[in-house]
């Protein structure tokens, strides 16, 4: 697995977990302000992609980064 595949993984997921949370419980879907969640779930993923370049991803060998 390279370097990008795995961080692209852990930026998508970032996006959808805070997407999903952003979503309140029990308003119908027309009310949901779906900017917000999209922006907000935009700039966590990022925020994941720019983390990953500073830490070590463990599902990357140290070898196999690009």
């Amino acid at each position: 697995m390279t370097w990008w595949k795995a961080a692209g993984i852990r930026a998508l997921k970032t996006f959808c977990q805070t997407a999903i949370s952003l979503i309140p419980a029990g308003v119908m879907i027309q009310e949901v302000n779906w900017v917000v969640v999209g922006s907000t779930a935009i700039v966590a993923a990022l925020l994941s992609l720019l983390t990953s370049v500073v830490t070590d991803l463990p599902e990357v060998d140290n070898d196999d980064s690009e």
